[in-house]
């Protein structure tokens, strides 16, 4: 068995992982934040400090060749994965590797052969970041993009679906209005456990 271990940050859009992720990449040079692989243009002043860019070729092959843990066609149909080469060789080396994913990406990931039963050659913990109430995370999500209709609908139904997976997750976290270091802490807390 390997001494790292692979955790995944997951929670409903608006409920902070960003701004967490953010706070452990700055404070743990110790963790490994694996880069994923994207199908989409690099944006201006974008670096290669968050993706591998790559074309879609190059993604089908990599699929093909079973590189990539999970994928999934994302807003405007560019496709991201993660790869097993910044995940696997990194828990052999000890290391605990930290990456967010959606819902499906944490299906994808849990279900792999690396990280399924209790005979998993890999160790795979995960963290749901819970809002402190839906009404929070609606404001949030307003606050970043205002939306109305359809749209807003189409978001709490997505909202309500992620919730569920709360209970599939190894900890659960409340991100608390006003109360990001102590999220951090506990985050943190589970990381180094």
């Amino acid at each position: 068995m390997a001494k790292g271990k692979l955790v995944l940050i997951i929670g409903p859009s608006g409920v902070g992982k960003s701004v967490i992720l953010q706070a452990l990449r700055e404070r743990h040079p110790e963790f490994y934040f694996p880069k994923s692989a994207t199908t989409r243009p690099r944006r201006k002043g974008e670096g290669d400090d968050l993706y591998y860019f790559v074309t879609d070729e190059k993604f089908d092959a990599l699929v093909e060749e079973h590189k990539v843990l999970e994928w999934a066609v994302v807003h405007g149909g560019a496709r991201y994965g993660t790869l097993v080469e910044e995940i696997i060789p990194r828990i052999e080396d000890g290391k605990v590797v930290v990456r967010e994913v959606d819902v499906q990406g944490f299906d994808s990931i849990r279900n792999h052969h690396c990280f399924r039963g209790a005979g998993a050659p890999y160790i795979l913990e995960s963290i749901f970041i819970l809002p402190e109430s839906k009404e929070q995370l609606l404001e949030h999500i307003a606050e970043r993009a205002p939306m109305e209709g359809q749209e807003l609908k189409r978001r709490i139904a997505s909202m309500e679906k992620e919730l569920t997976y709360a209970e599939e997750c190894s900890a659960k976290i409340v991100n608390k209005e006003g109360q990001l270091e102590r999220t951090i802490s506990q985050v943190e807390g589970v990381l180094k456990s």
